[in-house]
């Protein structure tokens, strides 16, 4: 199954007391190009998330977002600097006696003083925090790729389709040239009866004529090489995975025959069925853009 290079996934999850938030959106590019956010409290992740991602996508510019928020309150614990605040108490106290200075303490003066308070941030187990994102990230990548399967089976369906008109077309070019041959002949016949009046019209110069005229015109090597070519996309498409960059250059391959059997149709009708297969072509190009 082909995979839209398109998408969104999000996920949010309480593990051990954090709540972790993530989400992942992407859009075209010709490569894989992953940018994470994430929190300080985190930053040792970064690469097994790049990793994770690289698992699941092999192209498209991916932007990670990643936040935590303790649900216990617990990532900071203050602390009571008792001797530091026994030692401002006995200073203060010597003021007074020593100077006559009013003491005036209180509980909301003293909290100002330097290191009254010890701000403690509890030993974080990153080992079991990275397990614990990294569950999240899976979570969110499912989403993601749920997302981007459904829009691959729309593009799946819309190139088949487009494959299909360009072989009906294919076909009105194959039985229009033909015809283009022999009307030629019949032309070049009528013209020579016109011009000769009563003498005797060599019919194996016609038969040469015309023979030298279908070859010029003649598409069927590349009406061959084109069908072959839209086989090729569908087994493509049946296949799966990243095809994205092989479709384009199949693409390539398309258009240099649709190119070269519009320089050899010399009928208007022709010439405007291959403008309509051209026209095909280049929807399919635009769509084969998103696809992995």
């Amino acid at each position: 199954m082909i995979k839209s290079m398109t998408g969104y996934g999000r996920a949010v999850e309480v593990v051990n007391g954090r709540e972790f938030t993530v989400e992942l959106r992407s859009v075209n590019n010709r490569y894989l190009d992953c940018s994470v956010r994430l929190p300080r409290i985190l930053s040792f992740g970064e690469d097994a998330v790049k990793q994770a991602v690289k698992n699941a996508i092999s192209r498209g510019k991916v932007d990670v977002f990643i936040t935590v928020r303790s649900e216990g309150g617990d990532e900071v614990q203050v602390t009571l600097n008792t001797e530091v605040l026994k030692s401002y108490l006995s200073a203060m106290q010597r003021m007074t006696e020593e100077f006559g200075v009013q003491n005036d303490a209180t509980t909301s003066s003293l909290s100002r003083l330097p290191e009254v308070f010890v701000l403690e941030k509890p030993q974080v187990d990153e080992q079991q925090l990275l397990a614990d994102l990294m569950g999240v990230v899976n979570k969110a990548l499912e989403g993601y790729n749920a997302m981007r399967e459904a829009e691959g089976q729309a593009l799946d369906r819309d190139l088949r389709s487009r494959g299909e008109t360009i072989l009906s077309l294919v076909s009105q070019v194959e039985q229009g040239n033909s015809q283009t041959v022999v009307d030629y002949r019949t032309r070049l016949e009528n013209k020579l009866k016109e011009v000769l009046a009563n003498i005797a019209i060599d019919e194996s110069r016609i038969l040469t004529e015309a023979a030298i005229f279908a070859d010029k015109v003649a598409v069927d090597e590349e009406t061959v090489r084109l069908r072959s070519h839209l086989q090729q996309m569908n087994t493509m498409l049946s296949t799966g995975g990243a095809v994205g960059r092989k479709l384009d250059f199949l693409l390539q391959e398309m258009n240099r025959e649709a190119n070269t059997i519009g320089s050899k149709c010399t009928d208007v009708k022709l010439t405007r069925i291959v403008v309509e297969i051209k026209a095909e072509l280049e929807k399919i190009r635009e769509q084969t853009q998103n696809i992995e």
